[in-house]
């Protein structure tokens, strides 16, 4: 990878390297407990929908711009599982139809008429929104793991990562800021034990095993393991968005961190994080720790992502220089052109691996 990383992507401003706008792909949009009786306004990819639960109660997801007079429809309410413009009262289903204008006679479903509509899921508690409209998806959304395993637990939040969906994922799945921009939490600045990195990376993923990590010498690790040991550490991306970090510390202690980012706008990524830990001390212990420890870390990489933009803004152009220890960074950028050029890579292609030395 040169310093300059990769060409710009198709369609970005001049100069934005890493910015990327992903097709026929799934995002959370809302957890489920935020969609009610009112529907309301989310933004994806710099597009404005309008999220409502129509016919049974199940979500919708439609542009949020009336076709009659482009007002947003998230102004209107919700009246026998359609959605009504607050303005003149067209009424759309939920695939977009215009079912009803007041004083109007006849059929009111012209196309002209309709609003865009996207496909939704409900699943996990969350509300997931297929990113290109008007087509049938073709792939479903990511399962989060372990949400029903005996003797886990689950903490789940929601963080806003002002920076772009290729910034914010790689943030997640870096190692070596950890000991500097977290350090004492996760490790510390001094260095003192090699190991080896296995990078694996295929179709739709790429995946980093650290291999040979004693226990993180922060507080992070004293909890995961109060007696030391061994780490079996993965970091993994998976299209188009999931970054996952797990780690094994023995039989007992095993940490899943699976954040799914939905981009806002070029520049700004919201993080839904799922932490399912399970752990030898007992957990109503671990979750008031955890909570307000993993929040202080997101805020730490709010702040860095936000400065990384402003610097970006600042000089109108992205710069990288990179080098093997950006373990995922440049695997990640690759992957996700790959599917903004909707050119993926075959199913059936090998796994492809290389190995490198890491001080941590």
């Amino acid at each position: 990878m040169s310093s300059r990383e990769e060409a710009r992507a198709p369609g970005a401003p001049a100069g934005n390297i890493s910015v990327v706008r992903l097709p026929n792909s799934w995002f959370i949009l809302c957890a489920s407990r935020e969609l009610g009786n009112k529907p309301i306004s989310r933004t994806l990819q710099g597009t404005p929908l309008v999220l409502f639960r129509g016919a049974g109660g199940q979500p919708a997801a439609l542009l949020d711009r009336c076709p009659h007079r482009n007002v947003p429809l998230s102004l209107g309410s919700v009246v026998s599982g359609q959605l009504q413009c607050g303005y003149h009262g067209w009424t759309f289903d939920s695939a977009g139809e215009c079912r009803a204008i007041p004083g109007l006679s006849g059929d009111t479903r012209a196309k002209a008429r309709c609003a865009a509509s996207h496909a939704v899921r409900e699943q996990d508690g969350f509300v997931w929104v297929y990113s290109t409209p008007g087509v049938v998806p073709t792939t479903e959304p990511y399962r989060f793991p372990l949400l029903d395993a005996r003797g886990y637990s689950t903490v789940r939040r929601v963080v806003r990562a002002p920076g772009s969906l290729h910034a914010a994922l790689e943030n997640t799945l870096d190692v070596p800021h950890t000991a500097f921009l977290h350090g004492g939490l996760f490790r510390t600045a001094k260095k003192s034990n090699e190991i080896d990195v296995v990078v694996r990376r295929s179709s739709d993923r790429v995946e980093a095993e650290y291999i040979g990590e004693p226990r993180p010498k922060g507080l992070v690790g004293r909890v995961l393991s109060p007696g030391g040991g061994v780490v079996q550490h993965f970091d993994r991306f998976l299209l188009p968005s999931i970054a996952q970090v797990e780690y094994r510390i023995g039989e007992e202690s095993h940490l899943m961190v699976s954040s799914a980012m939905t981009p806002v706008s070029d520049w700004d990524t919201l993080i839904y994080a799922v932490v399912t830990f399970r752990l030898p001390i007992p957990h109503w212990l671990v979750k008031p720790f955890l909570t307000p420890v993993a929040l202080h870390i997101f805020s730490q990489d709010a702040r860095i992502l936000k400065q990384q933009t402003e610097t970006i803004h600042r000089f109108g152009t992205e710069m990288y220089v990179s080098t093997e220890l950006d373990v995922l960074g440049p695997a990640i950028l690759r992957l996700l052109r790959s599917v903004e050029r909707e050119k993926p890579a075959a199913s059936s292609e090998p796994v492809h691996e290389t190995r490198l030395k890491m001080l941590v």
